[in-house]
């Protein structure tokens, strides 16, 4: 046969097989078109049913036509292809089997919905779009975690599969309610006209954790589930219990909520509100607010989110980071770090309960503290401590307090590990020395099951105490250095729990430099050369040494040693300091080196609680002097000063100082 010839019979068999299946389909489609469909509701019904596994009905007219998907700039190839579309009315879905709660999962007006013919040969159903028109829909969750939104959590598949592509909402409502987190809450959904960006807005009030909870928000007008590339819009303002919550951002594949991307801000009475609604563990601070960018994904291997560049401000301090927070096995990790460059030291308060009555009010605590106590009694939440693992890295490069606490260079590494709180290092820079510290707090009740463990270990070494103190008039000539020892153990669940149960021991030396005469005066109770002093000024006494040494045992702290040795004046100290009930029972013996006019040289006793402190002079020792001065100045009134002169114990004035020294912290350590 001739090529030509061959050619135009291939043409004509094509345009047979073309014409054949064009007759075929548009058969296919009036068939379709003019089949009564609500005798095929049933077998719909079932198929669907068990690609969700639950209860599905449709108890209203289905009808059918044959329609494109979709329109506008954003359609696909797929949307100018003609499919079968479903209306279903009056539509109606069951809980799983699993979920002991009664009712249904969903009740829909109007459920419209095509469907690719090819699938169905594989027994998919494959929707490219499904609209919901006045849905209701109640979405539960119980105590043992399992919820109703979730399909298929076995890997036993259905013979029937569903796959929806797209999702279009109108006006309806949303009922969530779980078990687990104490939400009870109703969202009311409505869609938006003219709006470039969102399609649905929505508005929400209920509970959550006893709290009342409201909040609006916007998403987009179609919500593509499982395209991977294609962002949904997302904007909500949240109000829960006083902490609010603003975030706008995307979400690219909101079947998997994956790719989450948010602008977010919070801002709220305390940080640990947030534990509540983020279930991320943070400390109680003063009111707070920040501002970052939210990133994270939900898979089978659990959730991770990372909240980066945040900047915000607690209290009066201002805070910077990043914190990273992945779900895991057995507890959830938090890592990250955080920044501050000026550091208000009211605003660590919180951290131990130590705020003031007012900063408790703010941050909505109950106000448990005594008026008669100075250390702070409001327990720590230790029940929380095995929720969370952590690991933060934490620096301040300055903390101040108004402008007499001259700490910088603060740095912390927090770890918590099943329920065990350590600080190490805890370090500081502090008044022109350096502050070092290991702490550990296990509340992991494995030690002691009723009360947090603890341990302390610190050196504070080379602080001058001018600038300790620069808004002391008596310390500004004062050029000291400090050293000190610290090293305690206790159990406890608050602050003063801890100090009125602790063992250990406590050593500080101060060494070389100077003192303010005045304030040594004032504490020898030499009258004449306190009012000289007054008169014409200041002097400088030198600073041979002061060490004390206090053994601590059940919380009360008994002294050992403790000396202040100067050019002029020894003054020996004993006693004790009970952490356990606030009470100083301490008595200081001034000794004068040399001569003083009007020197009433008696012990000193020093009383009462740390709140009311009560300085008293011995009676005694003051009346037998005051009564010879009387006798003596009937006799002659030049010699009744001779009672109230001290001679001084002369000797050497640093003769002492090498073996006290010795005895206190080593200022090279």
């Amino acid at each position: 046969m001739p090529p030509a010839l061959l050619r135009r019979r291939s043409v004509r068999i094509a345009l047979v097989v073309a014409g054949v299946g064009v007759i075929a389909t548009a058969a296919a489609a009036i068939a379709l078109a003019t089949y009564d469909w609500n005798s095929a509701r049933p077998w719909i019904s079932q198929r669907i049913g068990e690609a969700i596994a639950r209860p599905f009905s449709i108890r209203g007219p289905l009808t059918l036509a044959w329609r494109q998907q979709g329109s506008g700039a954003d359609r696909t190839w797929r949307d100018y292809l003609p499919l079968p579309h479903l209306v279903a009315r009056d539509v109606h879905i069951g809980q799983p089997a699993a979920m002991q709660a009664g009712g249904e999962f969903a009740s829909v007006g109007q459920f419209a919905f095509a469907v690719e013919l090819l699938p169905l040969l594989r027994q998919r159903i494959v929707v490219p779009v499904l609209r919901f028109e006045q849905p209701q829909l109640w979405l539960l969750r119980d105590e043992a975690g399992r919820n109703n939104w979730t399909f298929h959590q076995d890997d036993k598949q259905p013979a029937w599969q569903l796959a929806v592509q797209r999702v279009v909402l109108t006006r309806g409502v949303v009922n969530y309610r779980d078990a687990s987190t104490h939400v009870d809450a109703v969202a009311t959904v409505d869609s938006i006209a003219n709006d470039k960006t969102y399609g649905v807005a929505w508005t929400l009030k209920g509970k959550w954790n006893e709290q009342a909870i409201s909040g609006s928000g916007k998403s987009g007008a179609v919500l593509g589930l499982q395209e991977h590339a294609t962002p949904y819009p997302l904007a909500a303002s949240l109000d829960v219990g006083g902490t609010r919550i603003a975030a706008e951002g995307t979400l690219t594949r909101p079947a998997a909520l994956t790719a989450l991307d948010l602008k977010l801000k919070m801002s709220g009475p305390s940080m640990a509100r947030l534990y509540g609604i983020t279930g991320v563990l943070l400390p109680e601070t003063p009111p707070f607010s920040t501002e970052g960018r939210l990133t994270g994904s939900i898979n089978r291997a659990g959730s991770h989110w990372r909240y980066q560049d945040f900047t915000g401000r607690v209290g009066s301090s201002d805070i910077a980071g990043r914190l990273d927070y992945r779900s895991a096995t057995p507890r959830p990790l938090l890592t990250g770090t955080v920044t501050s460059k000026l550091l208000q030291f009211t605003d660590l308060g919180p951290l131990v309960g130590a705020d003031s009555a007012a900063s408790r009010a703010a941050r909505g605590a109950e106000t448990v503290q005594p008026r008669n106590r100075v250390l702070p009694v409001e327990a720590f939440r230790k029940d929380r401590w095995t929720a969370l693992d952590a690991d933060v890295r934490l620096h301040a490069q300055r903390v101040t307090r108004g402008q007499g606490l001259p700490v910088q260079n603060v740095e912390t590494q927090v770890h918590m590990k099943d329920g065990v709180l350590s600080m190490k290092p805890l370090n500081f820079d502090i008044a022109g020395g350096r502050f070092a510290s290991n702490i550990v707090l296990d509340g992991s009740g494995k030690v002691d099951p009723r009360a947090i463990r603890a341990e302390l270990k610190a050196d504070l070494r080379r602080l001058q105490l001018k600038q300790l103190f620069p808004d002391i008039s008596g310390m500004r000539a004062t050029v000291g250095e400090v050293n000190a020892d610290v090293a305690l153990t206790a159990s406890g669940n608050s602050v003063a729990d801890l100090l009125g149960t602790s063992n250990g021991d406590f050593k500080g030396a101060v060494s070389g430099g100077s003192v303010s005469k005045l304030m040594l005066e004032e504490m020898g109770l030499n009258l004449g050369s306190v009012v000289v002093t007054r008169l014409f000024g200041d002097e400088q006494v030198k600073l041979n040494c002061l060490v004390a040494d206090f053994g601590v045992r059940n919380g009360l702290m008994r002294s050992r040693l403790f000396v202040v040795d100067t050019a002029e004046a020894v003054i020996n100290a004993s006693g004790t300091v009970n952490l356990a009930n606030e009470k100083l029972d301490l008595t200081l013996k001034p000794d004068a080196r040399s001569m003083r006019i009007l020197s009433l040289r008696s012990p000193i006793y020093v009383r009462g609680t740390f709140k009311d402190t009560d300085v008293s002079i011995d009676k005694g020792s003051m009346a037998l002097r005051a009564g010879g001065a009387v006798a003596l100045a009937l006799v002659a009134p030049v010699a009744a000063i001779v009672p109230l002169v001290t001679t001084g114990s002369g000797g050497s004035p640093a003769s002492q100082c090498p073996a006290l020294l010795a005895r206190g912290p080593a200022a090279g350590k």
